[in-house]
């Protein structure tokens, strides 16, 4: 029996994952369970940036210099991490309106986003991010529900955007499993027999935006690239890769773990699947 603050909700696009995480939270509501859901890009997620640019100490003296006329704004949004500052992208819109500032400052913010830095970098600032969650969270008496960015984002960045091999990508995610421990996770990872069949619900589902974006994103740089991926059926050979490469994440993790197919879509009897999960073998 497991007493656990953290439930990971992983699987790829389209497989299902926020219905996951939407039923798991209403599942242990259901259980008098305390909890917090975060979906994938909620900007104020505790544990993952969404939306943040980190500068080095040069680099941040440099931006207040070049940009006075609202070096207080930045100065009250600006974070002390790792080296350098993080500064929160949708506090400075919501703070800065379009008369403030050039477009080129925006071009800079963007540039410095923390998923477009080299790999290394991106690593220590996410791993600095969970440590402080997880030693927020020993203390609180919620369960935390996250979508996707424990296997997912490590993978993305790693293998899909930067070619990285499996062994940094596994080296990645085992460092968070490492760090979240104390937090007793749960992962469920949602799965899909025919990937093809399900990423292509997706797209048909979702706006065109969504897939131009993924698509240009999956065979345009790192993995993608190096193997000549075009189209939608290109990303899909990118996808299935990804597949193999959680799989093996999936099987290495020394963590309470499931794997759930979704295949057929079918939500009362995948519903009661979830349900049999945290009544017979999780106790929170």
């Amino acid at each position: 029996m497991v007493n656990s603050k953290l439930i990971l909700v992983e699987g790829l696009p389209g497989s299902g994952k926020s219905t996951t995480a939407g039923i798991t939270n209403d599942i242990l509501k259901e259980m008098n369970v305390e909890t917090n859901l975060y979906l994938e890009g909620n900007v104020e997620h505790p544990a993952d940036y969404e939306g943040g640019s980190y500068f080095t100490k040069t680099e941040f003296a440099q931006l207040l210099e070049q940009y006075k006329e609202v070096q207080s704004i930045l100065e009250n949004h600006a974070l002390e991490r790792c080296n350098g500052f993080v500064l929160p992208q949708y506090k400075l819109k919501q703070d800065l309106d379009e008369t403030m500032v050039p477009d080129s400052f925006w071009d800079y913010i963007w540039n410095h986003d923390i998923y477009e830095l080299p790999l290394e970098k991106n690593i220590e600032l996410i791993t600095d991010k969970w440590q402080r969650f997880v030693e927020q969270a020993k203390s609180g008496n919620q369960t935390y529900i996250f979508e996707c960015c424990f296997i997912q984002n490590p993978v993305t960045i790693g293998m899909i955007k930067y070619g990285a091999s499996m062994d940094v990508v596994m080296n990645y995610v085992k460092q968070l499993a490492d760090i979240i421990e104390p937090l007793n996770p749960v992962l469920l990872y949602v799965d899909q027999q025919d990937l093809s069949h399900s990423f292509k619900k997706a797209v048909q589902e979702r706006p065109k935006e969504w897939s131009t974006g993924f698509m240009d994103y999956y065979n345009n740089q790192g993995y993608g690239k190096i193997h000549g991926a075009q189209g939608i059926e290109g990303t899909i050979s990118v996808l299935e890769a990804r597949k193999q490469v959680e799989s093996s994440i999936f099987h290495a993790l020394n963590i309470n773990k499931y794997k759930i197919d979704n295949s057929q879509f079918e939500m009362d009897s995948y519903k009661n699947r979830i349900m049999e999960i945290f009544m017979n073998t999780v106790k929170m």
